[in-house]
């Protein structure tokens, strides 16, 4: 089985294994949040508010005295599952956009048209445009983000699918008559597998780093909700005093995003066999 072979080829590379090992710890952390912080991260205590990291807060505590590491642990919660939500939605939309585009003539100029003009907008700017239209939620922020990044995934599956069609094991199956929805499920769609894996660790990365970016702005998710980005934040104006409840946050964001990018990075040099010939 090729499966367990690439993994092992996978945790080859140090960098990757320390990625996938962050990403294995944030991940258990989170699933395990009520047990591995107790505290419950919505708690205020005014008289231990600001508080550096101690034997009682390990990493101090925020303005309303709120326990920082209870709150950064189930923060991690949230903040995974807009991540994933979001990278979910991306890739079945810009998956079925892109087989369209790419299989069937007549509709690849239309939906190229469409995700040309979507892409013509910088990320965070179109994000901000479509949750001031949708409302400022967990839910809408989803969406907003899944429309942002749908045209990505689109693009390239939309290559993949020109270069996929006209092979030759393509051609014999649509000459024996086999059924359009049958070719794209059971024939193509496995071959385009390598670039979707690879799309989903890089919007995976990218959605935590727009959500934050979101609710720094103060047009993301509300703020009662602990999001690492609604943490960072609510408490920027008190960095100067208390620089933890800024830094532990974002080094959440900043490790979880860049563990996730570098481990895109490993399984698209394994699957790439330009990339993996050069090396």
């Amino acid at each position: 089985m090729q499966l367990p072979r690439m993994l092992r080829q996978l945790m080859h590379r140090r960098i990757v294994l320390i990625s996938a090992l962050v990403l294995l710890v944030i991940a258990v952390l989170a699933l395990g949040a009520p047990w591995f912080a107790s505290a419950d991260p919505n708690d205020t205590a005014v008289l231990d508010r600001l508080k550096p990291p101690s034997a009682a807060h390990l990493m101090g505590t925020d303005e309303l005295g709120r326990d920082m590491y209870a709150r950064i642990v189930h923060g991690a919660r949230y903040s995974l599952a807009i991540a994933a939500l979001t990278a979910l939605g991306s890739v079945v939309l810009g998956t079925l956009l892109g087989l369209m585009g790419g299989f069937f003539r007549r509709l690849d100029a239309p939906l190229m048209r469409v995700v040309d003009a979507m892409m013509s907008f910088p990320d965070i700017l179109l994000a901000i445009a479509l949750v001031a239209i949708l409302g400022p939620s967990l839910v809408n922020v989803v969406l907003a983000l899944v429309l942002v990044y749908t045209p990505r995934v689109a693009r390239v599956v939309r290559a993949s699918t020109l270069v996929v069609r006209e092979l030759l094991f393509v051609e014999a199956v649509r000459a024996l008559g086999v059924r359009t929805s049958r070719i794209l499920w059971r024939h193509i769609l496995p071959n385009l597998m390598s670039p979707i894996l690879v799309q989903v660790s890089f919007i995976f990365a990218y959605a935590i780093l727009a959500e934050a970016g979101l609710s720094f702005l103060g047009v993301g998710v509300p703020p009662e909700i602990p999001t690492w980005g609604t943490m960072v934040a609510g408490s920027q104006q008190y960095a100067d005093r208390a620089f933890w409840v800024v830094l532990f946050p974002g080094l959440a964001i900043i490790f979880t995003a860049l563990s996730l990018q570098l481990l895109g990075d490993g399984v698209r040099d394994l699957l790439d066999p330009k990339l993996k010939k050069a090396a």
